[in-house]
């Protein structure tokens, strides 16, 4: 019987052993499948913390609506009651010591009318004035490996990009525009710019996509993101789980296959595995300088996220606002989110809840990231003060680090992650990296990644 060791409960790893489960059952063979993970409990970065009445996540607070939806995961899970979606509201930017509305008919900060770039307070005329070559200019060819900041500097102007966009756009995505790719960030603005001549032109015409009425955009679950989690491991039945089981190293056998050696002593020979774990630790498990090389290449950033809760009304914060980015370094946050008016379930009495987030991309980054959570908490606390006014005293707060742990895809990310594929079929055959370290940072994509990766096995070892 071959075994299958996936190293990493996080969704990825949780998504490579259902589907696994599944493959099995469906051509009648067995497997020996082990998933290991370091810490207490399965979810990686996914983890609901319950308190005094509030929902926080450690991670990722939601789930594209649409990509999971296309899976069939939630209707399979039977989570469609537990299901609960993102309320919509005016967005800002903290900007000269004062909220200003990001326009309403944008999407990421792009115009989609030409209203919407007139009527923006973020811009000025000159500014405004730029923006309007993409309407007649298309003389330069980009492709989707080309920097996102460049392509949109290029035909929208700097100041657009640079006061309006980047600001939006970074806070979705890890890094500085112009070293993201395209495909990373908006593949789509390739086809709209070929295909309606104007990058404008073609968000308006596919608005509804992003600004339709229907609303549920983003999904998450009445008792928070760990739903998933449990009901996926809820689900396994042939799956043998080890927790706070830490991978040391992993060796060749003289056969086919691998030994596994753990930090406390156990080992465990495999046929294959999955290591749905962030690539820095995944090179310490090997000792190959090339290897290393090439995953050193992959880059991270850093992230500090602090929950903040009030026992006063939500209704405190601006009339239909669902939080703020704060692209200048008046603050030390890079963004905020009201979680309590963008998520209902997380506040069951209506009492306002707040989410802080930290960047390693910050100037002022360096003065906190080494904190602890007494002193980030202060921190936070005075950004509140000054952006929102509040200063009544918390009544829950929750602090977690992902320390080098935000995948950044930079232009090179492809190659990297293609060199490392090769250098794995050629020495490693058998082992497989999954996850968000290469393959994309949306739940719905580790999701699905999991299922690729699954797939690849099953037709090597199911079909065989």
């Amino acid at each position: 019987m071959e075994t299958i060791l996936i190293v990493g409960g996080g969704i990825t790893g949780l998504s490579v052993v259902y589907t696994l489960e599944k493959e099995a059952a469906k051509q009648k063979r067995d497997l020996k499948l082990l998933l290991v993970d370091s810490a207490t409990q399965l979810g990686g970065k996914i983890r609901t913390v319950k308190e005094n009445g509030f929902i926080m996540e450690t991670g990722a607070d939601s789930i594209v609506a649409r990509k999971v939806k296309d899976s069939g995961l939630i209707e399979e899970l039977k989570l469609e009651e537990e299901a609960v979606y993102n309320a919509v509201g005016t967005s800002f930017l903290f900007r000269e010591g004062e909220l200003k509305q990001i326009p309403q008919d944008s999407v990421f900060g792009i115009p989609a009318s030409i209203q919407s770039l007139a009527e923006s307070p973020l811009l000025s005329d000159h500014g405004k004035v730029e923006a309007l070559k993409d309407f007649y200019i298309n003389d330069r060819k980009f492709s989707e490996h080309d920097s996102i900041g460049e392509f949109l500097e290029y035909y929208l102007g700097k100041e657009l990009v640079e006061k309006q966009i980047a600001p939006v756009l970074s806070g979705v995505y890890s890094g500085t525009l112009y070293n993201l790719t395209i495909a990373s960030t908006l593949p789509y603005v390739l086809e709209y710019k070929e295909k309606y001549g104007s990058i404008m032109k073609g968000f308006a015409t596919n608005k509804n996509q992003f600004l339709g009425k229907d609303d549920k955009k983003f999904l998450s679950f009445n008792n928070g993101l760990s739903t998933i989690i449990d009901a996926m491991a809820n689900r396994l039945e042939k799956t043998e789980i080890w927790l706070e089981h830490e991978v040391e190293q992993i060796n060749k056998t003289d056969g086919k296959g691998y030994k596994v050696y753990f930090t406390n002593g156990k080992v465990v020979e495999a046929d294959s595995i999955v290591l749905s774990i962030p690539h820095n630790h995944a090179s310490r498990l090997f000792s190959d300088k090339e290897l290393h090389e090439e995953f050193s290449k992959i880059k991270t950033s850093s992230l500090i996220s602090v929950y903040v809760g009030y026992s006063v009304s939500d209704g405190v914060l601006p009339e239909n606002g669902t939080g703020y980015i704060a692209p200048d370094n008046d603050l030390f946050c890079n963004a905020c989110t009201w979680t309590s008016r963008k998520w209902e379930h997380t506040s069951k009495g209506g009492n306002l809840l707040i989410r802080l987030f930290y960047k390693s991309s910050h100037p002022r980054f360096s003065e906190i990231k080494d904190l602890n959570d007494e002193d980030l908490l202060k921190i936070a606390k005075a950004d509140i003060e000054k952006s929102l006014h509040i200063n009544a005293e918390p009544v829950v707060s929750t602090v977690t680090k992902w320390t080098d742990q935000m995948p950044t895809y930079q232009i090179t990310h492809p190659d990297t992650v293609s060199s490392l594929e090769e250098q794995f079929a050629q020495k490693y055959p058998d082992i497989f990296l999954a996850g968000c370290s290469y393959y994309g940072v949306g739940i719905p994509d580790c999701i699905e990644n999991g299922k690729e990766i699954a797939k690849k096995i099953s037709e090597k070892v199911l079909l065989k």
